[in-house]
């Protein structure tokens, strides 16, 4: 299991529009509209790493209000 948090910029008050979208996509384990240089913050997780970037370039970028994505792998040290 591969897991990433995935900070997201939208357009001007989509915060909270993209954070509920993104909420219902699978794979994701919680997404949240908070204040900050990001308007978004959610919690991914998915098989392998090919799965996420799936996830994140086909599912999830295509949420409309979205310009721009971070995506941060978890690392377990």
């Amino acid at each position: 299991m591969v897991e990433a948090y995935i900070l997201i910029q939208t357009e001007v008050g989509r915060a909270a529009q993209v954070a509920d979208a993104i909420a219902a996509i699978p794979g994701v384990a919680s997404s949240e509209a908070v204040t900050g240089p990001y308007d978004a913050i959610v919690h991914a997780q998915a098989e392998d790493v090919d799965s996420l970037g799936k996830l994140v370039v086909a599912k999830i970028q295509s949420v409309e209000g979205i310009t721009r994505t971070l995506t941060c792998p978890v690392v377990k040290i």
